[in-house]
């Protein structure tokens, strides 16, 4: 028994080398019909890498014919495979922009959206391949909103925009925590939440975003010279509005009521201060 089951590795492992050989040799010296002929027996084996290496030596010679149709396809869903999402998604979308006509342009184009997702990192890092996948998806919703993929297409793209609404709000937050460091950064928390809440009309970080976007146009108010601070009273106090008219029951509202107070009792400090320099002022003339 156990001298038959030597003989099969050995059989297996000789079917292995000889498999390796015939492919090397088809890679290296093949023409170009025999190479198309392995790369399809790869690519249906699974064994995409391969397949991969093959697709890139014939396409030149297939480039305007009828099998190029068939082989940018599979380049595309080889990277797919292979996890190479960011070459997928832009060989997917090459595919459904060379071939329009074609039964499998639907495919390619969710599969380009799905591979840009798939190679979006986390919401802290570059934003390039979520921006892509988000506006492949909306490419889908738009041309394809009878497909049976559209749900799924709608999931994903409320997961994108999530992602990049988060990205938008941890900036301004990161701003606003780094503001006792650099004053500047102030200016740049406010702008920051105010792109956010102008970007994402229904973002789901919208009353936290109202609140912080007061808390550090409030903060900046304190930190300011007094001839600065009028202006900036007054945009914090919009600021509160803003709040309290967007969201009256919110969880911040009593926050946002003691920092109200304070750029109340603020103002009526700085009215004073203004008061006594043009009294002081008016006496110097006379």
């Amino acid at each position: 028994m156990q001298k038959i089951k030597n003989l099969a590795c050995l059989l297996m492992f000789s079917l292995v080398l000889l498999s390796c050989g015939e492919y090397q040799k088809v890679l290296n010296k093949g023409t170009a019909e025999e190479q198309y002929k392995m790369a399809n027996k790869m690519y249906e084996s699974n064994k995409y890498s391969k397949a991969l290496r093959l697709f890139e030596k014939i396409t030149p010679t297939y480039r305007g014919k009828p099998q190029m149709e068939r082989i940018q396809f599979m380049v595309a869903q080889s990277n797919f495979n292979e996890k190479s999402y960011s070459t997928s998604g832009y060989y997917f979308d090459r595919f459904a922009k060379n071939y329009p006509k074609s039964s499998k342009k639907e495919e390619a184009s969710f599969l380009s959206a799905y591979s840009y997702k798939l190679a979006s990192p986390r919401f802290s890092l570059d934003a390039t391949d979520t921006n892509k996948a988000l506006e492949a998806f909306q490419t889908f919703i738009d041309t394809y909103p009878d497909s049976d993929r559209i749900e799924e297409a709608n999931t994903h793209y409320k997961e994108l925009r999530y992602k990049l609404q988060k990205k938008s709000f941890e900036i301004a937050k990161t701003y606003y925590r780094t503001a006792d460091y650099d004053l500047r950064n102030y200016k740049s928390a406010i702008q920051a939440f105010d792109n956010l809440l102008s970007d994402y009309l229904g973002s789901e970080f919208k009353e936290e975003a109202y609140y912080y976007r007061l808390k550090a146009a409030h903060d900046f108010v304190l930190k300011s010279t007094v001839r600065r601070k009028p202006e900036r009273i007054k945009d914090a106090i919009e600021a509160y509005e803003k709040l309290k008219r967007n969201f009256p029951e919110s969880k911040f509202m009593e926050a946002s009521n003691e920092m109200l107070a304070t750029l109340d009792a603020t103002e009526k400090e700085v009215a004073a201060i203004f008061a006594k320099q043009k009294e002081f002022k008016s006496s110097q003339k006379k």
